[in-house]
């Protein structure tokens, strides 16, 4: 069973750069076949897709992120990293991430983790 041990700043400025680690244990993050992706959902709003890192470290982003998007991981610790640049109130969400088999389909989710862009 995958565990997940999801870490963020909670509160940055608008303009500021957001940085999220995702540490997994009970699985591998570069071995079997899966996608490895964050996703987020603002306030009373659904989920939105950010991007993956896949098993063979293939990224892949949501158009509408993709140029302040960067997704990167860490095979010797386990873990994965999203960052975020130049970050607008907007970006006010809960962060997840989560495995799956295909790029929008999950089998295990993190917690989750609250960030809050405000001046």
């Amino acid at each position: 069973q995958v565990q997940w041990q999801e870490s963020g700043p909670g509160l940055v400025k608008p303009s500021q750069t957001v940085s999220l680690t995702c540490a997994v244990s009970g699985a591998f993050i570069a071995t079997g076949y899966y996608y490895w992706s964050w996703i987020r959902q603002p306030p009373g709003r659904g989920l939105e897709w950010i991007g993956y890192i896949h098993v063979n470290g293939h990224t892949r982003h949501n158009p509408s992120l993709k140029s302040r998007t960067s997704n990167s991981r860490d095979p010797s610790n386990n873990q994965f990293t999203l960052q975020l640049s130049s970050v607008p109130p907007e970006d006010t969400a809960v962060y997840y991430c989560a495995r799956g088999p295909r790029m929008t389909q999950y089998n295990s989710w993190g917690q989750g983790t609250k960030v809050t862009v405000s001046s």
